[in-house]
């Protein structure tokens, strides 16, 4: 990395007002990167040395442990400093995130009124709307004129997180309506605000689930959601920077859930490897001794095996296909109930289109297992006699097992719903735990029919 080597070059060299100099250019976001490649005491020293201007949007964009590692190194005055410069919900979310004792200097540190915003936030319930809002926003009055409302923004703009739309509060902070800068620009300067706000809002409740808010943002493009609260009154808004941590943090949430690991709060090359094992092994416990059952039907059928030993060949084959049958559907079904396509009451057409999705790739792998069995087997001199019914048995099971775990994989995300369990827990390994049992059960039981063991 060159530009970490120049760093650490002109460190080296104590050329610390040429680091200054070179740092007023970069983009915040790269400076975090820069800082968490750096050993701690090297970043601090940089971060001391950031234009004062950009030291707070670059402690926002640092992971948690450098921000910590910083804080725990840096004056009253420099903590200060960083706390006023912070939008209220990145200050929130670098509190919540903080040891009980790095938050308390945090916050004897920051104004009364910042204190007062950041508790407020705090008792929101976690991943509830108000608890990734902002207070920081820019409110009128309907009876304002559109020059007025210039005024107004020009004062009080300089500190709000956005300013690209406007609230209409009345005099209790309950939300009449929005205008955009873009309406104000073209509208006449003597115009009123209460005839150019748009009155048909889209807003949400404190305590929305979050998810439903990127939801929201997502289905009517919105890059501010108001935050109204019991009364109907605004509280504070959720901007479209928070919305895309949302939806970031809740699809590598549901990714880890259905890779059967428990989700992580930390980057892979950041978390130990102890963590990382801890958030793995719950689940390859359980999925290690759900598929003891499996070996417990083996066992069953040990007889049936011995006298044709042939039939566990086909095992390995049956059961990948139906664990990944019942994995495209309950990709496919999680995925929609995420973006809101299939909700509880479609259970019974999720159930039929799998059905006839099962029966149409069910068919065509078995008719081509079918030919390639009974072409392997017709000239053995062992299995000649019984080649036929060796396909018409692997080809039949194979047909059943498609649609049975296309069902499987359909079925159990909604079930799952229905008992209020995140419905990314029923992915793949658990899918194919199931199918795997029940594909071995019909399978066997099928051949001991067929075959007569």
């Amino acid at each position: 990395m060159k530009e970490l080597k120049w760093i650490e070059t002109l460190l080296e060299e104590k050329r610390y007002k040429a680091i200054h100099e070179e740092l007023r250019d970069e983009n915040p976001a790269d400076l975090a990167g820069l800082l968490e490649a750096l050993p701690i005491e090297k970043a601090v020293l940089v971060f001391r040395l950031l234009p004062k201007d950009m030291e707070a949007e670059t402690f926002a964009n640092l992971y948690s442990d450098v921000q910590q590692e910083i804080i725990q190194r840096l004056s009253a005055k420099e903590i200060f400093s960083i706390m006023e410069e912070l939008f209220i919900d990145d200050a929130v979310d670098f509190i919540e995130e903080m040891p009980a004792t790095i938050a308390k200097k945090v916050l004897a540190n920051a104004t009364p009124e910042t204190r007062q915003q950041i508790n407020q936030l705090l008792k929101y319930p976690e991943n509830s709307a108000g608890s990734i809002m902002t207070v920081e926003y820019v409110d009128l009055k309907r009876k304002m004129t559109v020059s007025e409302a210039f005024d107004r923004i020009r004062k009080i703009g300089l500190d709000k997180e956005t300013i690209y739309t406007c609230y209409v509060t009345d005099s209790r902070r309950h939300l009449e309506g929005i205008v955009s800068v873009k309406t104000l620009l073209l509208s006449d300067p003597a115009q009123r605000i209460m005839d150019i706000m748009d009155t048909n809002m889209i807003v949400t409740d404190t305590l929305n689930d979050r998810e439903e808010v990127a939801y929201m943002s997502e289905k009517y493009d919105l890059l501010n959601v108001p935050v109204v609260d019991s009364e109907k009154r605004l509280v504070g808004i959720i901007t479209i920077d928070d919305i895309i941590d949302v939806v970031q943090e809740e699809a590598t949430e549901d990714f880890e859930k259905m890779a059967a690991m428990l989700p992580s709060e930390k980057p892979y090359l950041k978390s130990s490897v102890l963590e990382l094992s801890k958030n793995r092994i719950v689940w390859l416990m359980v999925l290690m001794a759900s598929a003891m059952v499996t070996g417990g039907i083996l066992s069953v059928f040990e007889s049936a095996i011995a006298v044709m030993p042939v039939l566990v060949t086909f095992i390995p084959m049956l059961t990948d296909t139906g664990g990944n049958a019942g994995s495209q559907s309950a990709t496919m079904v999680i995925r929609g109930m995420a973006l809101k396509e299939i909700a509880l009451r479609d259970f019974l057409r999720v159930m039929w289109k799998e059905i006839r999705i099962g029966l149409l790739v069910g068919a065509s792998l078995s008719a081509v297992n079918f030919a390639r069995i009974w072409i392997m087997y017709r000239n053995d001199p062992t299995y000649m006699q019984q080649s036929f019914q060796i396909a018409a048995t692997v080809s039949i099971c194979l047909l059943f097992t498609a649609v049975l775990a296309k069902l499987v994989g359909g079925s159990l995300p909604l079930l799952a719903k229905r008992c209020k369990i995140d419905p990314a827990i029923m992915a793949a390994p658990l899918i194919t735990t199931i199918v795997d049992a029940l594909a071995l059960l019909m399978f066997f039981g099928l051949s001991v029919i067929v075959f007569g063991l």
